[in-house]
């Protein structure tokens, strides 16, 4: 596992950003080969989305022959919903990239059959002959997705409920009412996401140190989803300073030293 420390969430979301645009880039995606890319909601990737934005507005990134898988969607709200996932993705990324709507995939959390959906979805990825790299960022508790504390680490996309927890947490999107908080939503997996050929995941403040504790020093378990990560062959963690503060010292030594050369991002692009 790779860990990436930043000063701060801008320097993290700017870092993240670079390092996206890096691997399409150097992947040179066409109509035939298009580079796939799994995609989260929630606060933790805005940043590196308005960046993924700059770098397309200077002409430094297309997105005409990226695919895009998002991770999860809410249960039972219309897209037109200004909290649904939806209109998350494209109120702050999609509308201003020069991707094709044909190229966007989400899940539809008002299908008639939810389960047959997920299915379908899983599907689409492996038509798509899987995903390049998945951009995730994870909650207090460490999941990652959907996949909540307690969630099978061989889970495929699928329904699932949400701990009460993440309802208080997203709580403050629908005016800090729970009762207006979806309470099940559609996820990919665990195993979808581990699936992909790299997971990059974002990570940022003191209240999310705990589970990149667990991420980093911990054994993998069920309990933090994000532990999983640990058993990808290129899975990394990028995270501001605040996110370190429950790491051992020696721990947070060591990754700064073996990437202290690796922290610019005008040099990965």
């Amino acid at each position: 596992m790779r860990v990436i420390i930043q000063p701060d969430y801008a320097k993290m979301s700017e870092w993240t950003a670079y390092y996206i645009a890096s691997r399409i880039n150097r992947f040179k995606p066409s109509a035939g080969k298009p580079f796939v890319l799994g995609l989260p909601t929630g606060s933790s990737p805005l940043g590196t989305y308005k960046k993924l934005i700059e770098l397309h507005q200077q002409g430094r990134l297309s997105f005409d022959h990226v695919i895009t898988f998002n991770m999860d969607e809410y249960i039972g709200i219309p897209k037109s919903h200004p909290e649904s996932y939806y209109s998350f993705m494209w109120n702050n990324f999609f509308n201003h990239i020069d991707i094709p709507k044909k190229n966007i995939h989400m899940l539809d959390g008002n299908a008639p059959d939810l389960e047959a959906e997920c299915a379908l979805y899983e599907q689409a990825i492996q038509d798509f002959g899987g995903i390049e790299l998945f951009l995730g960022g994870i909650g207090p508790d460490g999941h990652l997705a959907f996949n909540e504390p307690f969630s099978s680490l061989r889970s495929k996309t699928r329904v699932k409920t949400l701990a009460t927890d993440t309802i208080i947490a997203n709580s403050r999107f629908f005016g800090n009412d729970l009762n207006l908080v979806p309470k099940t939503t559609l996820t990919v997996g665990i195993q979808t996401i581990m699936s992909a050929r790299e997971v990059v995941v974002v990570v940022s403040g003191h209240s999310k140190a705990r589970a990149v504790r667990h991420a980093i020093e911990e054994p993998i378990n069920h309990v933090w989803t994000i532990s999983i990560l640990q058993t990808h062959p290129k899975g990394m963690i990028v995270c501001d300073e605040d996110a370190t503060d429950e790491l051992k010292h020696g721990t947070y030594k060591y990754f700064k030293y073996i990437e202290k050369d690796n922290l610019d991002p005008e040099t990965l692009i």
